[in-house]
């Protein structure tokens, strides 16, 4: 297979920013490219319901359907966790070298390890971006050898719309998968290129987020000493940070398992307090916003009320135990398995194992979730595996490398699994 059609695929992905909710004009883009290079095959842009957080949100759907058969879904997303912005971005990612600038949010970057080996490197390239390219260039491949033999197939490649997690304040908005299985007969079976560990994924745990907040009255700084607690919520976040933390040792000690396929994991990953116009008075509320990552046999409404009250006894004995507290979440995904001995599973163990020259090694505590999660909670028989990333360019920490002999090596991966998959269903 050739690099080339990869590194065509990428250049059209960084050709701009795909934030989050606002993937249609790299959908359009797609679509074109597609429809001029393999103009056999459908493309479609189907867009998704307008909203606040997806204001020009759309899936990019490319189907091979020749003669019946059971219907094969290559999956991978078009939108980035981050946006290209500063303002966005630099919370998380701090500017780089001491310097306010934002990352480069488009175009394709090319360089040479030590090594030789050529690379790419580019924004929201280890997102999915990469992996996506891989996924595109091998659905092409296998379309067009199927289509060439005259092989019945139905094969379905999705590039959905919002496909990072995100917190929606007023409920967790439906992503590309869900819209497009909405209106869609399910698969019957699904690969999810992503980037994770070196193996093939049967299972992957869920996700939920939490926020803890904790309130107080008005107060002015000039009158830290009488407010409640003592100095302002912030300067006890301290003893929030370490009730936290000392919950999540006992909640993984509990759940520690080193033969499971997945982990379990959770994280502070936002604060807030206060108004950055007004700091003479005391912040009146304190949020922390937290990521959960759930194993099968959670219950994550039992584990948010764990928490709370966790909390409620680490402050009684604190000035904070005068601070009303309260804990709410808001349900991402549960987790979710594929058998291993599925027909996808033994499809993408084989084709890993023709590709790298031995089997794909176990996976075990696992913390990703994606939304392979999505279609096996509809049934569908899903196994996520894609290329490794090289580490962030030494340029720009924000920009992630990956080598052109991966890429090309997954997406014949993906071509060798759809043709196991066309070849199966016809025997």
């Amino acid at each position: 297979m050739s690099e080339d059609p990869i590194v065509d695929a990428l250049t059209v992905l960084t050709a701009a920013p795909t934030p989050y909710g606002q993937e249609r004009a790299t959908a359009d883009r797609l679509a074109n490219w597609g429809r001029a290079h393999w103009p056999q095959l459908n493309w479609q842009v189907e867009p998704l319901p307008g909203s606040v957080a997806t204001p020009h949100s759309a899936n990019l759907v490319a189907t091979s359907h020749l003669g019946d058969g059971p219907e094969l879904l290559i999956y991978s997303h078009l939108d980035t966790s981050l946006t290209g912005t500063a303002e966005f971005d630099e919370p998380i990612t701090g500017p780089p070298t001491g310097v306010s600038t934002p990352a480069r949010s488009c175009g394709l970057g090319r360089s040479a390890a030590p090594d030789g080996t050529a690379l790419v490197s580019g924004f929201g390239l280890g997102v999915a971006r990469a992996a996506a390219a891989s996924a595109l260039a091998g659905f092409t491949t296998a379309a067009a050898a199927l289509r060439a033999t005259g092989r019945p197939h139905r094969l379905t490649l999705l590039l959905a719309a919002a496909g990072t997690h995100r917190h929606h304040p007023g409920g967790q908005a439906p992503g590309g998968v869900t819209h497009h299985l909405d209106r869609h007969p399910p698969p019957a079976a699904a690969v999810v290129a992503k980037t994770g560990p070196a193996g093939v994924l049967t299972a992957e745990p869920g996700a939920m987020f939490l926020r803890v907040r904790l309130t107080t009255r008005l107060h002015p700084v000039l009158a830290r000493e009488s407010a409640v607690p003592p100095g302002g919520l912030i300067a006890h976040l301290g003893t929030v940070i370490e009730a936290l933390e000392d919950f999540r040792r006992r909640h993984l000690a509990r759940r520690a398992d080193p033969t499971a396929p997945v982990g379990a994991e959770l994280g502070i990953g936002a604060v807030r307090a206060g108004q950055p116009g007004k700091p003479d008075l005391l912040a009146g509320l304190l949020e922390l916003h937290l990521y959960l990552v759930t194993v099968p046999g959670d219950d994550p409404t039992r584990i948010r009320d764990d928490l709370h009250t966790a909390l409620l006894r680490a402050f009684a004995d604190t000035p904070l135990r005068d601070c009303p507290v309260s804990v709410d979440g808001q349900l991402v995904h549960l987790a979710a398995a594929t058998d291993p001995a599925a027909p996808i599973a033994r499809h993408a163990y084989a084709a890993w194992t023709d590709a790298h020259g031995s089997p794909p090694p176990p996976v075990t505590g696992w913390t990703g979730s994606t939304d392979g999660v999505v279609l096996r909670g509809r049934g569908v028989p899903t196994v996520r595996l894609g290329p490794p990333s090289r580490g962030p360019d030494p340029a720009d920490p924000r920009l992630d490398r990956y080598a052109l002999t991966d890429l090309v090596r997954f997406a014949s991966i993906y071509a060798d699994i759809a043709a196991r998959h066309a070849g199966a269903s016809t025997t």
